[in-house]
């Protein structure tokens, strides 16, 4: 069996990292076979005395910290990418939590050759209980707030333009290069680019999968999806032949209202125009979450998922364009 390095960029993630060294020691995989690599952005909370319980309790699975000063996910990947010593690399987030055969069926695809880089479906949960939290997480795995991100929520093993969390061999690295320093979001979505672009294939096998706890309120909601839409952009700047149509219809939104709301000054049916297009959005949002609501038996859905949804989209589009316009 190759050997395996689990790669983690972390920052301040005392409510998670434990779940995930659990999870890691949980694996199926031979432990003997296994390592973690923790590029730590010099954490201030108690991640790093988690960390160090953690060793000195399980001792059998080698788990190495190192420091990430620049406190970016795509410096902290290099970084554990150049120290792990790993045949196979597995790359992993602080706050998530994969199932047991989460390892073993990522080596498997590799082994198959299904993919280049090969990964699986996130189970979306909230980090609380809270109404917020409850409906962050079902809008983050609807289709109407996601698009096509077929990651987040389907059945059927296929290519895709990208997944979460990819595992991959070193030579890949070699070969394509590593993650881009440059580009502080959106570094999987780009790194997969090249891989297509020097003719490999990403595989997505809904088999491979891992919890992922999304934002727990709105303004965390709204910050997270500016900063993928800000970067999204500087990103197709290098490559607009990438881009998806999930990824163009916030902003093209955005920009709609916003056109409409300045031709609303010299042109009044910009304003019925306006109202038009913003209540069947909202009638939209609404049913989702009615929907999402009579299936989870939860009527606060009803509010939470369209305002969910509504962040993720105001939020994405506005940043796209913004990072669009002022380079």
């Amino acid at each position: 069996m190759p050997a395996v390095s689990v790669i983690v960029p972390c920052y301040n993630e005392q409510n998670t990292i434990l779940l995930l060294l659990e999870a890691i020691y949980a694996q199926t995989y031979p432990r003997s076979q296994l390592e973690v690599v923790i590029a730590d952005g010099i954490s201030t909370d108690k991640t790093r005395q988690q960390i160090g319980e953690f060793q000195a309790g399980h001792s059998d699975l080698v788990v190495r910290i190192i420091d990430n000063p620049k406190r970016t996910i795509p410096s902290g990947l290099n970084q554990a990418i150049r120290s792990a010593g790993g045949e196979l690399i597995v790359r992993l987030d602080a706050h998530s939590v994969p199932q047991p055969d989460y390892v073993a069926r990522c080596v498997s695809a590799l082994e198959q050759d299904l993919g280049d880089s090969v990964g699986g479906v996130w189970e979306i949960r909230p980090r609380d209980d809270g109404w917020q939290a409850r409906g962050i997480a079902l809008a983050a795995s609807h289709p109407f707030g996601v698009g096509d991100a077929h990651y987040r929520f389907t059945n059927t093993a296929q290519a895709v333009d990208t997944v979460p969390f990819g595992a991959f061999s070193r030579s890949l690295v070699e070969r394509v290069g590593y993650f881009d320093e440059e580009l502080l979001t959106n570094e999987d979505y780009e790194f997969n680019v090249r891989i297509r672009q020097a003719g490999g294939k990403i595989w997505l096998d809904p088999a491979i999968r891992s919890v992922y706890f999304a934002r727990q309120n709105l303004a965390e909601l709204a910050r997270q999806y500016g900063r993928y839409g800000y970067w999204k952009a500087r990103m197709l700047r290098r490559y607009p032949g990438t881009i998806r149509w999930r990824q163009a219809l916030p902003p093209l939104f955005v920009l709609s209202l916003l056109v409409l709301l300045l031709l609303a000054i010299w042109w009044p049916v910009s304003r019925l125009i306006f109202v038009i297009e913003s209540a069947g959005y909202a009638v939209i949002l609404l049913l989702a979450g009615i929907q999402l609501s009579r299936k989870n038996h939860d009527w606060k859905l009803i509010f939470s998922v369209p305002l969910a949804i509504a962040t993720m989209h105001l939020a994405w589009g506005s940043a796209f364009l913004w990072s669009l316009v002022f380079r």
